[in-house]
């Protein structure tokens, strides 16, 4: 089955002989799954009114574990955004009643963002629809290709989750 990777490249090495695009047949189909998972994700959080970022912070706190709390930093280490981004991201999601500040009680400077029941509910409830949504996505692939692909995309995507092995490629 052909899909529209095959027809970019077939154009490529017809207009452009002289490259080798044989890392488009990877990374432009991972680009473009990339844009499929976020129409998937938005759709399943749209019944919430979460955006993906808001997902991002309610999730990470909800994977901590009771008592569902993390510092700023711990959030920004998970989510991958400036000191900036999370302290406007924090306000927002405790405007609506889903996280709340409380003081770290092992750093009298220090502040943990905690889940609340209404944040925790609908962390739970995202998950839930995001995971039939990236159910159906996968659903023509078995079991054993799932595997294999988890595998083969953790052997790209390590080097740039773990910088301090020396293996970034970028």
């Amino acid at each position: 089955m052909e899909d529209e990777v095959d027809r970019l490249v077939t154009a490529w090495r017809r207009e452009r002989p002289d490259l080798d695009v044989e890392p488009l047949e990877v990374l432009s189909r991972v680009s473009r799954l990339a844009r499929h998972l976020d129409r998937a994700r938005r759709l399943a959080f749209a019944e919430l009114g979460l955006e993906p970022w808001e997902f991002d912070v309610l999730t990470a706190l909800r994977r901590a574990g009771a008592p569902y709390q993390l510092s700023p930093g711990q959030l920004l280490t998970q989510t991958l955004v400036t000191s900036g981004t999370m302290t406007n991201r924090i306000d927002r999601l405790a405007k609506k009643g889903l996280v709340e500040r409380g003081p770290d009680p092992s750093d009298r400077r220090g502040v943990l963002v905690r889940l609340t029941a209404a944040g925790q509910d609908h962390a739970d409830r995202a998950l839930a629809g995001l995971l039939t949504q990236e159910r159906a996505i996968l659903a023509q692939l078995t079991t054993a290709q799932r595997r294999e692909l988890a595998s083969l995309l953790r052997e790209l995507t390590a080097p740039f989750d773990n910088p301090d092995t020396g293996a970034r490629p970028v």
